[in-house]
Protein backbone atom coordinates (compact mmCIF):
# COMPACT_ATOMS: atom_id res chain seq x y z
CA UNK A 1 0.00 0.00 0.00
CA UNK A 2 1.24 3.44 -1.10
CA UNK A 3 2.05 5.69 1.75
CA UNK A 4 1.70 9.37 1.14
CA UNK A 5 4.33 11.91 3.65
CA UNK A 6 3.55 15.01 4.26
CA UNK A 7 6.15 18.05 4.68
CA UNK A 8 5.02 21.22 5.88
CA UNK A 9 6.50 24.51 4.53
CA UNK A 10 7.12 27.57 6.24
CA UNK A 11 6.05 29.16 8.97
CA UNK A 12 3.87 26.26 10.00
CA UNK A 13 3.73 25.90 13.41
CA UNK A 14 1.27 23.87 16.11
CA UNK A 15 -1.72 24.18 16.33
CA UNK A 16 -1.64 25.22 12.61
CA UNK A 17 0.36 21.71 11.38
CA UNK A 18 -2.05 19.68 12.72
CA UNK A 19 -5.39 21.70 11.09
CA UNK A 20 -3.58 21.37 8.19
CA UNK A 21 -2.23 17.44 7.92
CA UNK A 22 -5.92 16.98 8.81
CA UNK A 23 -7.27 18.68 5.71
CA UNK A 24 -4.30 17.34 3.59
CA UNK A 25 -5.51 13.66 4.55
CA UNK A 26 -9.25 14.27 3.84
CA UNK A 27 -8.71 15.81 0.91
CA UNK A 28 -6.36 13.10 -0.74
CA UNK A 29 -8.49 10.12 0.77
CA UNK A 30 -11.81 11.45 -0.69
CA UNK A 31 -9.45 10.93 -4.70
CA UNK A 32 -7.18 8.00 -2.86
CA UNK A 33 -8.81 6.30 -0.18
CA UNK A 34 -6.82 3.55 0.00
CA UNK A 35 -3.54 5.71 0.49
CA UNK A 36 -1.85 5.59 4.16
CA UNK A 37 -0.55 9.05 5.13
CA UNK A 38 2.34 10.23 7.67
CA UNK A 39 3.64 13.44 8.53
CA UNK A 40 7.46 14.98 8.35
CA UNK A 41 6.41 17.73 11.14
CA UNK A 42 9.55 19.94 11.71
CA UNK A 43 8.50 23.06 12.57
CA UNK A 44 8.25 23.36 16.32
CA UNK A 45 11.47 21.52 16.87
CA UNK A 46 13.95 22.55 13.61
CA UNK A 47 12.07 25.85 13.02
CA UNK A 48 13.37 29.28 13.18
CA UNK A 49 13.23 30.66 16.28
CA UNK A 50 14.42 35.14 17.20
CA UNK A 51 16.99 34.77 19.90
CA UNK A 52 16.49 38.25 20.78
CA UNK A 53 12.74 38.55 20.66
CA UNK A 54 12.15 40.17 17.35
CA UNK A 55 14.62 43.14 18.60
CA UNK A 56 15.60 43.65 14.86
CA UNK A 57 12.11 43.96 13.63
CA UNK A 58 10.76 47.70 13.21
CA UNK A 59 7.35 48.57 15.00
CA UNK A 60 4.70 49.04 11.89
CA UNK A 61 1.82 49.63 14.08
CA UNK A 62 -1.73 47.93 14.92
CA UNK A 63 -4.03 47.04 12.16
CA UNK A 64 -6.08 50.10 10.26
CA UNK A 65 -8.94 49.80 7.81
CA UNK A 66 -7.97 53.66 6.40
CA UNK A 67 -10.28 55.82 8.20
CA UNK A 68 -12.52 56.40 11.22
CA UNK A 69 -15.68 54.46 9.49
CA UNK A 70 -13.47 52.14 7.36
CA UNK A 71 -13.60 53.93 4.46
CA UNK A 72 -10.76 52.96 1.94
CA UNK A 73 -8.89 55.66 -0.46
CA UNK A 74 -9.61 55.53 -4.09
CA UNK A 75 -6.77 56.54 -6.14
CA UNK A 76 -7.75 55.94 -9.59
CA UNK A 77 -10.12 54.61 -11.84
CA UNK A 78 -10.29 51.07 -14.01
CA UNK A 79 -9.60 51.55 -17.74
CA UNK A 80 -11.78 48.56 -18.46
CA UNK A 81 -13.16 45.45 -16.81
CA UNK A 82 -11.40 44.31 -13.91
CA UNK A 83 -10.56 40.68 -12.51
CA UNK A 84 -12.71 39.50 -9.83
CA UNK A 85 -9.30 38.12 -8.45
CA UNK A 86 -7.90 41.46 -7.92
CA UNK A 87 -11.11 42.69 -6.19
CA UNK A 88 -10.77 40.36 -3.79
CA UNK A 89 -7.28 41.39 -3.06
CA UNK A 90 -8.41 44.66 -2.30
CA UNK A 91 -11.15 43.21 -0.37
CA UNK A 92 -8.73 41.35 1.38
CA UNK A 93 -6.74 44.68 2.39
CA UNK A 94 -9.75 46.37 3.15
CA UNK A 95 -13.60 44.42 3.61
CA UNK A 96 -15.04 47.38 3.71
CA UNK A 97 -13.66 49.27 0.67
CA UNK A 98 -16.59 48.63 -1.32
CA UNK A 99 -19.31 49.21 0.94
CA UNK A 100 -17.30 52.50 1.38
CA UNK A 101 -17.58 53.40 -2.27
CA UNK A 102 -21.14 52.52 -2.79
CA UNK A 103 -21.46 54.99 0.16
CA UNK A 104 -19.43 57.23 -2.12
CA UNK A 105 -21.39 57.13 -4.83
CA UNK A 106 -24.75 58.31 -3.25
CA UNK A 107 -22.84 60.82 -0.97
CA UNK A 108 -24.77 63.41 -3.13
CA UNK A 109 -28.00 62.27 -3.41
CA UNK A 110 -29.81 65.18 -1.54
CA UNK A 111 -28.92 69.27 -1.88
CA UNK A 112 -26.90 68.87 1.77
CA UNK A 113 -25.36 65.44 0.25
CA UNK A 114 -28.08 62.79 1.50
CA UNK A 115 -31.02 61.57 -0.04
CA UNK A 116 -34.50 62.54 2.01
CA UNK A 117 -36.21 59.71 3.19
CA UNK A 118 -39.65 59.40 2.92
CA UNK A 119 -41.91 59.80 5.78
CA UNK A 120 -41.37 56.59 7.98
CA UNK A 121 -39.39 54.75 5.81
CA UNK A 122 -36.24 53.06 7.84
CA UNK A 123 -33.10 55.14 8.82
CA UNK A 124 -30.39 53.95 6.58
CA UNK A 125 -28.02 52.22 8.92
CA UNK A 126 -31.42 50.39 9.68
CA UNK A 127 -31.88 48.13 6.45
CA UNK A 128 -28.67 46.50 6.34
CA UNK A 129 -28.48 45.69 9.74
CA UNK A 130 -31.82 44.27 9.37
CA UNK A 131 -30.09 42.39 6.89
CA UNK A 132 -27.38 41.29 9.21
CA UNK A 133 -29.91 40.52 11.64
CA UNK A 134 -30.75 37.58 9.40
CA UNK A 135 -27.56 35.45 10.47
CA UNK A 136 -28.19 35.14 13.92
CA UNK A 137 -28.05 31.24 14.39
CA UNK A 138 -26.67 30.42 10.64
CA UNK A 139 -22.82 31.85 11.00
CA UNK A 140 -21.29 28.78 12.51
CA UNK A 141 -23.37 26.32 10.13
CA UNK A 142 -22.39 28.65 6.92
CA UNK A 143 -18.45 28.77 8.24
CA UNK A 144 -18.22 25.10 8.46
CA UNK A 145 -19.65 24.56 4.91
CA UNK A 146 -17.01 26.57 3.39
CA UNK A 147 -14.17 25.70 5.16
CA UNK A 148 -13.81 29.42 7.75
CA UNK A 149 -13.50 29.18 11.56
CA UNK A 150 -16.76 29.80 12.79
CA UNK A 151 -15.35 32.51 15.23
CA UNK A 152 -13.50 34.71 12.39
CA UNK A 153 -16.95 34.76 10.44
CA UNK A 154 -18.67 35.90 13.70
CA UNK A 155 -16.50 38.25 14.44
CA UNK A 156 -16.77 39.81 11.31
CA UNK A 157 -20.48 40.22 11.36
CA UNK A 158 -20.09 41.73 15.08
CA UNK A 159 -17.82 44.18 13.56
CA UNK A 160 -19.43 45.03 10.29
CA UNK A 161 -22.94 45.74 12.25
CA UNK A 162 -21.35 48.24 14.63
CA UNK A 163 -19.54 49.98 11.47
CA UNK A 164 -21.25 53.50 10.50
CA UNK A 165 -19.95 52.74 6.53
CA UNK A 166 -23.61 51.08 6.59
CA UNK A 167 -25.66 54.18 7.29
CA UNK A 168 -23.96 55.38 3.91
CA UNK A 169 -24.08 51.86 2.17
CA UNK A 170 -27.57 51.55 3.22
CA UNK A 171 -28.56 55.13 1.34
CA UNK A 172 -27.17 54.65 -1.71
CA UNK A 173 -28.04 51.00 -2.31
CA UNK A 174 -31.73 50.88 -2.75
CA UNK A 175 -31.85 47.12 -3.73
CA UNK A 176 -31.57 44.63 -0.66
CA UNK A 177 -30.73 41.92 -2.86
CA UNK A 178 -27.36 44.03 -4.42
CA UNK A 179 -26.72 45.64 -0.46
CA UNK A 180 -27.03 41.39 0.88
CA UNK A 181 -24.32 40.36 -2.08
CA UNK A 182 -22.40 43.44 -1.02
CA UNK A 183 -22.42 42.70 3.20
CA UNK A 184 -21.84 39.19 2.16
CA UNK A 185 -18.55 39.63 0.35
CA UNK A 186 -17.28 42.37 3.13
CA UNK A 187 -18.04 39.36 5.68
CA UNK A 188 -16.43 36.86 4.05
CA UNK A 189 -13.09 39.03 3.26
CA UNK A 190 -13.23 40.20 6.90
CA UNK A 191 -12.96 36.58 7.83
CA UNK A 192 -10.42 35.79 5.31
CA UNK A 193 -8.09 38.88 6.20
CA UNK A 194 -7.96 37.64 9.76
CA UNK A 195 -7.18 34.28 8.61
CA UNK A 196 -3.84 35.76 6.63
CA UNK A 197 -3.13 38.02 9.06
CA UNK A 198 -2.73 35.03 11.70
CA UNK A 199 -0.54 33.34 8.65
CA UNK A 200 -3.12 30.32 8.88
CA UNK A 201 -1.47 27.32 6.88
CA UNK A 202 -4.82 26.59 5.34
CA UNK A 203 -6.99 29.29 3.38
CA UNK A 204 -10.00 28.53 1.88
CA UNK A 205 -9.95 28.60 -1.94
CA UNK A 206 -12.07 30.84 -4.64
CA UNK A 207 -14.76 27.82 -5.25
CA UNK A 208 -15.49 27.73 -0.85
CA UNK A 209 -14.67 31.86 -0.44
CA UNK A 210 -17.88 31.84 -3.20
CA UNK A 211 -20.11 29.59 -1.57
CA UNK A 212 -19.55 31.19 1.67
CA UNK A 213 -20.62 34.36 -0.23
CA UNK A 214 -23.71 33.02 -2.01
CA UNK A 215 -24.65 31.26 1.77
CA UNK A 216 -24.60 34.53 3.39
CA UNK A 217 -26.31 36.60 0.49
CA UNK A 218 -29.51 34.14 0.74
CA UNK A 219 -29.83 33.47 4.15
CA UNK A 220 -29.98 37.45 4.11
CA UNK A 221 -32.55 37.24 1.08
CA UNK A 222 -30.50 37.29 -2.10
CA UNK A 223 -31.81 35.25 -4.81
CA UNK A 224 -29.66 31.98 -4.50
CA UNK A 225 -27.93 32.60 -8.06
CA UNK A 226 -23.97 32.43 -7.24
CA UNK A 227 -21.85 34.48 -5.14
CA UNK A 228 -20.93 36.52 -8.45
CA UNK A 229 -24.43 37.92 -9.61
CA UNK A 230 -23.73 41.88 -8.79
CA UNK A 231 -19.62 41.41 -9.34
CA UNK A 232 -20.35 43.01 -12.29
CA UNK A 233 -21.76 46.12 -10.88
CA UNK A 234 -19.04 46.37 -8.60
CA UNK A 235 -16.41 46.24 -11.38
CA UNK A 236 -17.58 48.76 -12.81
CA UNK A 237 -17.43 51.21 -10.71
CA UNK A 238 -13.87 52.75 -9.63
CA UNK A 239 -11.33 50.07 -8.39
CA UNK A 240 -10.58 50.18 -5.06
CA UNK A 241 -6.65 50.35 -4.53
CA UNK A 242 -5.13 50.81 -0.68
CA UNK A 243 -2.40 53.54 -0.36
CA UNK A 244 1.01 52.30 0.10
CA UNK A 245 1.36 52.84 4.25
CA UNK A 246 -1.46 50.12 4.06
CA UNK A 247 1.24 47.66 2.49
CA UNK A 248 3.85 48.78 5.05
CA UNK A 249 1.30 47.67 8.26
CA UNK A 250 0.67 44.57 6.75
CA UNK A 251 4.49 43.05 6.14
CA UNK A 252 4.01 39.54 5.39
CA UNK A 253 6.22 36.12 5.67
CA UNK A 254 8.91 36.94 3.35
CA UNK A 255 9.67 40.83 4.23
CA UNK A 256 9.04 40.76 8.18
CA UNK A 257 11.49 38.75 10.52
CA UNK A 258 9.79 38.30 13.43
CA UNK A 259 7.70 36.07 11.22
CA UNK A 260 8.86 32.21 11.21
CA UNK A 261 8.07 31.97 7.45
CA UNK A 262 10.87 34.26 6.47
CA UNK A 263 13.42 32.97 8.68
CA UNK A 264 12.26 29.61 8.03
CA UNK A 265 13.47 29.91 4.58
CA UNK A 266 16.85 31.68 5.36
CA UNK A 267 17.68 29.11 8.04
CA UNK A 268 17.14 25.94 5.73
CA UNK A 269 19.49 27.87 3.22
CA UNK A 270 22.48 28.05 5.82
CA UNK A 271 21.92 25.02 7.88
CA UNK A 272 19.50 22.87 5.90
CA UNK A 273 21.14 19.42 7.14
CA UNK A 274 18.88 18.69 9.69
CA UNK A 275 15.69 19.02 8.11
CA UNK A 276 16.97 17.44 5.26
CA UNK A 277 17.97 14.53 8.21
CA UNK A 278 14.58 14.40 9.79
CA UNK A 279 12.88 13.80 6.16
CA UNK A 280 15.31 10.88 5.45
CA UNK A 281 14.48 9.62 8.49
CA UNK A 282 10.62 9.57 8.00
CA UNK A 283 11.11 8.11 5.23
CA UNK A 284 13.04 5.23 6.63
CA UNK A 285 10.38 4.26 8.79
CA UNK A 286 7.74 3.72 6.14
CA UNK A 287 7.20 0.47 3.92
CA UNK A 288 7.55 1.43 0.05
CA UNK A 289 6.60 2.71 -1.90
CA UNK A 290 6.26 6.05 -0.07
CA UNK A 291 5.47 9.53 -2.12
CA UNK A 292 7.24 12.37 -0.61
CA UNK A 293 4.61 15.34 -1.00
CA UNK A 294 6.39 19.35 0.44
CA UNK A 295 4.24 22.15 0.09
CA UNK A 296 6.77 25.12 -0.19
CA UNK A 297 9.41 25.18 1.46
CA UNK A 298 8.65 21.64 2.55
CA UNK A 299 8.96 20.69 -1.19
CA UNK A 300 12.62 22.57 -1.35
CA UNK A 301 13.96 20.24 1.39
CA UNK A 302 12.03 16.77 -0.03
CA UNK A 303 13.90 17.71 -3.28
CA UNK A 304 17.31 18.26 -1.81
CA UNK A 305 16.89 15.62 0.45
CA UNK A 306 16.35 13.06 -2.67
CA UNK A 307 19.16 14.99 -5.14
CA UNK A 308 21.87 14.45 -2.21
CA UNK A 309 21.46 10.95 -1.17
CA UNK A 310 19.29 8.00 -2.87
CA UNK A 311 16.45 6.66 -1.48
CA UNK A 312 14.38 3.26 -2.72
CA UNK A 313 11.44 3.26 -0.97
CA UNK A 314 10.75 6.59 -2.90
CA UNK A 315 8.98 6.59 -6.01
CA UNK A 316 7.49 9.68 -6.01
CA UNK A 317 8.02 13.55 -5.51
CA UNK A 318 5.21 16.11 -5.31
CA UNK A 319 5.98 19.42 -4.89
CA UNK A 320 3.41 22.10 -4.08
CA UNK A 321 3.82 26.02 -4.66
CA UNK A 322 7.27 25.20 -4.29
CA UNK A 323 10.52 27.60 -4.94
CA UNK A 324 12.78 24.54 -5.86
CA UNK A 325 13.22 25.44 -9.54
CA UNK A 326 13.49 29.09 -9.21
CA UNK A 327 16.45 28.16 -6.46
CA UNK A 328 18.31 26.17 -8.53
CA UNK A 329 18.16 28.32 -11.92
CA UNK A 330 19.08 31.24 -9.60
CA UNK A 331 22.56 28.91 -7.86
CA UNK A 332 20.94 28.83 -4.76
CA UNK A 333 19.18 25.25 -4.31
CA UNK A 334 21.93 23.64 -1.53
CA UNK A 335 21.94 20.47 -3.27
CA UNK A 336 22.17 20.92 -7.53
CA UNK A 337 24.33 24.27 -8.82
CA UNK A 338 22.57 25.53 -12.01
CA UNK A 339 23.25 23.74 -15.06
CA UNK A 340 23.84 20.64 -13.54
CA UNK A 341 21.41 18.07 -14.34
CA UNK A 342 19.42 16.39 -11.70
CA UNK A 343 20.78 12.59 -10.75
CA UNK A 344 19.62 9.89 -12.52
CA UNK A 345 18.36 8.36 -9.06
CA UNK A 346 16.18 10.76 -8.36
CA UNK A 347 12.19 9.86 -8.38
CA UNK A 348 9.85 10.46 -10.78
CA UNK A 349 8.56 13.91 -10.22
CA UNK A 350 5.37 16.21 -10.10
CA UNK A 351 5.03 19.97 -9.77
CA UNK A 352 1.87 21.60 -8.51
CA UNK A 353 1.33 25.28 -8.99
CA UNK A 354 -1.25 28.36 -9.02
CA UNK A 355 0.29 30.56 -11.68
CA UNK A 356 -1.16 33.47 -9.30
CA UNK A 357 0.88 32.14 -6.10
CA UNK A 358 4.06 34.57 -6.72
CA UNK A 359 6.23 31.76 -4.82
CA UNK A 360 5.39 28.50 -7.07
CA UNK A 361 7.44 27.84 -9.93
CA UNK A 362 7.65 25.63 -12.95
CA UNK A 363 10.68 22.82 -13.60
CA UNK A 364 9.78 20.98 -16.66
CA UNK A 365 11.21 23.91 -18.85
CA UNK A 366 14.46 23.51 -16.34
CA UNK A 367 14.52 19.84 -16.25
CA UNK A 368 13.15 18.59 -20.02
CA UNK A 369 11.69 15.12 -19.88
CA UNK A 370 11.92 14.80 -15.67
CA UNK A 371 9.18 16.57 -14.50
CA UNK A 372 5.65 17.09 -14.98
CA UNK A 373 4.16 20.49 -14.11
CA UNK A 374 0.56 20.55 -13.49
CA UNK A 375 -1.38 23.83 -13.24
CA UNK A 376 -4.01 24.32 -10.72
CA UNK A 377 -6.32 27.34 -10.04
CA UNK A 378 -6.96 28.23 -6.24
CA UNK A 379 -9.21 31.32 -7.42
CA UNK A 380 -7.35 33.36 -5.23
CA UNK A 381 -5.04 36.12 -5.09
CA UNK A 382 -1.52 36.63 -3.59
CA UNK A 383 -0.54 35.21 -0.99
CA UNK A 384 -3.90 33.35 0.09
CA UNK A 385 -3.22 31.43 -3.64
CA UNK A 386 -0.24 30.29 -1.42
CA UNK A 387 -2.28 28.60 0.79
CA UNK A 388 -5.44 27.49 -0.48
CA UNK A 389 -3.80 24.50 -2.75
CA UNK A 390 -5.00 22.24 0.54
CA UNK A 391 -8.80 23.07 -0.03
CA UNK A 392 -8.50 22.79 -4.05
CA UNK A 393 -9.55 19.59 -5.06
CA UNK A 394 -8.14 19.98 -8.78
CA UNK A 395 -4.36 19.30 -6.24
CA UNK A 396 -5.41 16.38 -4.59
CA UNK A 397 -6.93 14.87 -8.12
CA UNK A 398 -3.42 15.66 -9.55
CA UNK A 399 -1.63 13.93 -6.86
CA UNK A 400 -3.70 10.59 -7.11
CA UNK A 401 -3.50 9.99 -10.41
CA UNK A 402 0.31 9.72 -9.81
CA UNK A 403 -0.17 7.66 -7.37
CA UNK A 404 2.31 4.09 -7.91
Amino acid sequence: MTTALFIHGTGVREPGFSDLYGRFTAGLREFAPDVRTASCYWGGELGARLGAGGLSVPHTGGRSRGGPDGAAEAIGTADGPADGTELWADLYRDPLAELAAAAGSGADSGPGGRAELPLGAALPAERPRALLAALDGHVGDIARGAGLPAPYLAAAVTELAASAVLSGAGAAVPDDEELARLLARALVAAALAALLDADAPVVPDGAARDAAVAALAARMGARPEGSERGLGAALARPVLRIASHQVVRRRRALTEAAHPAAADVMLYLAHGEPLRRRLREAVEELEPPVVVIGHSLGGIIALDALIASPSPQVALLVTVGSQAPFLYESGALPGLVHPEPLPEHLPDWLNVYDRRDLLGYVGAPLFPGRVTDVEVDNRQPFPAAHSAYWTNPAVYRAIAARLP
